[in-house]
């Protein structure tokens, strides 16, 4: 006769209740237990006096009756007052509720969404151990109605099977605690952690092999999260990243994880049919929750979050290859657009791989010296005069000849490798412009008052940048008043940390341009509040001149100058209309492809020498030189 044990499963909501029972549906078909249903507290205790239970799964949270008071009640009964309850609630933050629960004789806690694995195994224990204690009441009854010469032989037989049921309890128990070490949750977000979440993606591949099945990965970073960390302070990036979690949780199913693997970084697991659409229609909705602002502490913070996805089996053959290739499509979403969705493909794998290759082989550049500058002119307006020189980065490929700076660092994380190079750009210009002034054969050749420009864009505005620039205005002995930092707008937005640096550079008569002035959307207040010289019109708007409205967008900028008392400055100025508008709004000074391309050290020092006072009228002396650096050329 088969003995099947019986569940009980309490829950006043009806989709709770639907989704736990789904959960036990496979155990129920295969008749390892009869699952039987409550939706209140009151119908339970009925339940209890007609039925024995092997476990009962109770809802901690329940109008009229609630859980606890339901436990208590169960337990007050003779009939069923050694029946294990397990508490089930969404509310994991509340240790109140926790303690009491188990004061009311809970034997386990779990919290929703619930991982299906341990509520599985730990209903499968005491199901076991209800039905051997079942087939071990069976055995005693039949050995009572023995005859007296088998009794001795049967009783061997019971204390074998006593034996085994000690040992299949203690190989349960065993599991039990492997089903435990499982649950251990992120201890900020209550998040799965990532050793759970690595155990439930390789069960996922193990289901999906055995099935025919997929499901997907959806790898998410949050956006800007490093600058809001260190802005705002470590507890508002906490209750950021707790803020994320619970939109997460909102935006999937019951059954789907959510995972934070750590910093910043999050994991949703998606299985079922059609992983492929449902990836998509989930990272959307995600995407779409995150587009309000979150509030903290009174303050209303914007960020995004940047998805990739992978599928299996489709883009990988294993947990781990499913997990890098959905990170790479993620990498490939944030440098697109932050914010934005992408699908893993075998190209990005390739681009990944060529990227990697790139990095190494600047390594191999900086310490081969095939770096190199180029000088590009700044002339002022109205009268043309060179004003300013920029030094331009360029790399002498191998393979590929010269190519400028905006081809090869644009893909480059490596923050340190980005800083060596800036590094070396700084020191090279330094170097240059005292070799300049060492060949001056005139005080006041206009290369000893010529202004150096040299692009931060590479660098961060860390503490230890003013030092690091002054150090090498020492090691060329040269004046400060030469050198001027071309600083882009986007490293001004924090101005917590950038302030004091520059300050510092300012005082010590270094000059100060914002460069590509209107890409980042720079508050006024900024320039207002730092010790700015310039601001350098973003060449996107000097393109658009006569068109899109872009003549308006340059005399605004060049009215704000204006106001604000700063030098306004134009770059990539390519036609000879662009330059009369620019002249007609009143801007100080140009630079582009029309004035001149970038040039050789040893041409831009002739060329200063030869025009001390002199209007740049034409450089084609100069072009036929310089016909590989103007084709493939940075020019501003």
């Amino acid at each position: 006769m088969q003995i099947i044990p019986k569940v009980l499963l309490v829950n006043d909501d009806a989709a709770s209740l639907l989704a736990l029972e789904s959960l036990l549906s496979e155990a129920t078909r295969a008749q390892h237990y009869q699952l039987l249903k409550a939706s209140s507290g009151h119908e339970a205790l009925r339940m209890v006096l007609t039925h024995d239970f092997a476990v009962i799964l109770l809802d901690a949270n329940m109008p009229g009756m609630d859980g606890f008071e339901t436990a208590e009640a169960i337990h007050s009964h003779p009939r069923s007052g050694a029946v294990p309850i397990i508490f089930i609630t969404a509310h994991y933050g509340d240790e109140r509720h926790r303690l009491e629960a188990y004061s009311k004789g809970a034997a386990d806690y779990l919290f929703t969404p619930v991982i299906p694995q341990v509520l599985q195994t730990k209903v499968a224990v005491f199901v076991d151990l209800t039905r051997k204690n079942l087939e071990l009441q069976a055995k005693t009854r039949e050995l009572s109605l023995l005859n007296q010469d088998l009794r001795v032989q049967r009783v061997q037989d019971l204390e074998r099977i006593n034996r085994a049921l000690e040992q299949e309890v203690a190989e349960r128990k065993v599991a039990e605690q492997r089903a435990q070490a499982l649950s251990i949750r992120d201890p900020l977000t209550n998040l799965v952690n990532r050793r759970s979440l690595i155990a439930q993606l390789e069960h996922a591949v193990a289901a999906a092999d055995r099935h025919g099945g997929e499901f997907a990965l959806l790898f998410l970073d949050l956006d800007r999260f490093k600058q809001i960390n260190d802005t705002l302070g470590h507890e508002v990036g906490d209750e950021l990243l707790r803020q994320v979690a619970a939109r997460l949780l909102a935006a999937v199913r019951v059954s789907d994880v959510v995972a934070r693997l750590g910093g910043d970084e999050f994991v949703v697991l998606l299985e079922g049919r059609g992983a492929g659409a449902n990836a998509a229609r989930v990272a959307r909705k995600i995407e779409q929750a995150h587009t309000r602002p979150f509030e903290i502490n009174g303050q209303r913070i914007a960020t995004s979050t940047s998805i990739g996805i992978g599928l299996y089996p489709q883009d990988a053959n294993s947990a781990a290859q499913l997990m890098k290739n959905a990170d790479t499509a993620m990498y490939h979403a944030k440098q697109h657009r932050r914010g934005s969705i992408e699908f893993f493909r075998e190209e990005l794998n390739t681009r990944e791989r060529e990227r990697a290759q790139w990095v190494a082989e600047l390594h191999a550049a900086l310490a081969g010296r095939q770096f190199e500058l180029l000088f590009q002119p700044r002339a002022a307006l109205p009268d043309g005069a060179v004003a300013a020189v920029e030094a331009l980065l360029y790399w002498r490929h191998p393979r590929h000849g010269l190519i400028a700076a905006a081809r090869f660092l644009p893909d480059v994380a490596d923050n340190l490798l980005l800083e060596q190079v800036c590094e070396w750009m700084l020191g090279a210009a330094c170097a240059e412009v005292a070799a300049w002034r060492a060949a001056s054969t005139a005080p006041a050749a206009q290369v000893a008052q010529v202004v150096m420009a040299v692009d931060l864009a590479l660098l961060q505005i860390r503490p230890e940048l003013a030092a690091r620039v002054l150090a090498h205005l020492r090691g060329c002995k040269l004046p400060a008043g030469w050198l001027e930092l071309e600083i882009p707008e986007h490293l001004l937005l924090d101005t917590r940390d950038s302030a004091a640096v520059l300050h510092k550079l300012k005082a010590a008569g270094v000059r100060l341009t914002v460069d590509d002035f209107g890409s980042a959307g720079a508050a006024l207040a900024m320039l207002r509040d730092l010790p700015l010289d310039a601001i350098k019109i973003d060449r996107a708007f000097v393109r658009a001149i006569g068109i899109d409205r872009g003549t308006d967008m340059a005399a605004a900028i060049v009215h704000l100058g204006r106001a604000l008392g700063l030098r306004v400055l134009a770059q990539g100025v390519h036609t000879t209309e662009q330059l009369a508008v620019l002249k007609s709004l009143g801007c100080d000074e140009y630079q582009g492809e029309l004035l001149s391309p970038p040039l050789p050290a040893a041409a831009m020092l002739a060329l200063l020498q030869a025009r001390t006072t002199h209007q740049i009228t034409s450089l084609n002396p100069h072009q036929a030189a310089l016909s590989t650096p103007k084709k493939r050329g940075q020019s501003r």
